[in-house]
């Protein structure tokens, strides 16, 4: 405060100056809270299997030129997250930490940026978020509008967020990948996981006759989604049973993979999305010299294997695509495609959720409700 000569007769009340600068610091952190608004989201701060997610308080992202910012209702949890999470793609996706998990998105756009062509404030919308602008385990996300479509009208948001991964790596397989299926015989395995269910779908869409594995307590389930042969992979032995196969979407281990080979018929392809990654992968992700020349020996054994048993062996890590995705939207409202959910569990659960998928335990997905 300023002193003045004569107290007595100069002074000035203190309290309206204390008024007017604590209006003043409440005007400018008031303004600090606008421009800087926090959102929850759950990440890492290092590799781990076992450690949790951390619940975290983050900046709201803004959408830029060409992307939709959207506010997330749900979001359904991959094993691709558990993989992540665990350090198994450290490698292949060199994230920075801290990272936000979450691949898979549902809910209604709240801005648009200004290139954004396709959607507008207020559209529900569905998403697989890109690599390395992942983040669906949180309250918003911002995604470019090219991985965006708009939600089907007639299932929930839990529903719409359990698909996008799933139904698009089942879509880049059976529809890029494969030939025709009209009429060929596909061997799905795991069919009452997250991919299973739906790859059953649409294998039976496109015309094909559907094998798969399961346990005894979801035959009846794969039944209903339209697989013609269902093997209990805890007492039979697929490999003795098919023979002949056009075409195996494999998603577990090298074992099951080498048997896979095994069963299909000269010309025939197996597609797998759990690995080896094969050469063309590596050429077309843009990976160093180094890498390029890892993934050519880690795959050299099951190449060598398919190539004796004169069959394709191909390797895929699907991409996000909205066009896709909006063609499987229109599967979805007319019924030819249904998600299967297993649980959904409330956003503060987040890591029971993680342990359940862990656990394997899962028919078809686990989803996460946000809002």
């Amino acid at each position: 405060m300023p002193k003045f000569s004569n107290a007595r007769s100069r002074q000035i009340p203190l309290w309206p100056t204390n008024i007017a600068i604590i209006a003043a610091f409440v005007a400018t952190n008031s303004l600090k809270n606008l421009l800087n608004i926090y959102m929850k989201a759950y990440r890492i701060s290092k590799y781990s299997k076992e450690n949790q997610l951390e619940l975290s308080e983050i900046p709201l992202p803004v959408a830029k030129d060409t992307e939709v910012l959207i506010q997330i209702y749900a979001a359904s949890i991959n094993q691709l997250d558990a993989k992540l999470k665990a350090g198994a793609f450290k490698l292949l996706l060199p994230y920075k930490l801290p990272l936000t998990l979450g691949h898979d998105v549902a809910g209604v756009v709240t801005s648009v940026g200004p290139g954004v062509t396709q959607f507008k404030v207020g559209d529900e919308v569905f998403a697989r978020a890109a690599d390395f602008h992942i983040g669906t385990f949180a309250e918003y996300i911002a995604v470019h509008e090219n991985d965006v479509a708009l939600k089907p009208g007639n299932i929930s948001m839990e529903a719409a967020a359990s698909l996008p991964l799933v139904a698009l790596t089942v879509w880049q397989a059976f529809v890029e990948q494969a030939n025709s299926l009209e009429g060929k015989k596909v061997f799905i395995q795991a069919g009452s996981g997250g991919v299973g269910t739906i790859a059953i779908q649409l294998a039976k869409h496109l015309g094909a006759t559907v094998a798969t594995t399961t346990s005894a307590a979801n035959f009846e389930l794969v039944k209903s989604l339209g697989a013609d042969v269902v093997i209990d992979y805890k007492t039979q032995d697929f490999e003795s049973i098919l023979k002949d196969y056009d075409l195996v979407l494999n998603s577990q281990d090298e074992k099951t993979l080498e048997k896979s080979i095994r069963i299909l018929k000269p010309g025939g392809k197996v597609i797998s999305i759990s690995g080896p990654p094969d050469s063309a992968f590596a050429k077309k992700s843009g990976l160093s010299w180094l890498m390029k020349t890892a993934i050519f020996f880690l795959s050299n054994k099951i190449r060598k294997q398919a190539k004796r048993s004169n069959v394709v062996y191909s390797f895929l890590f699907m991409k996000a695509n909205g066009k896709q995705l909006s063609a499987i939207g229109k599967l979805i409202e007319a019924g030819t495609i249904i998600s299967v959910i297993d649980k959904v569990f409330p956003f503060a659960q987040m890591n029971e959720a993680m342990a359940y998928v862990a656990s394997g335990r899962a028919k078809g997905k686990v989803v996460i409700k946000i809002k």
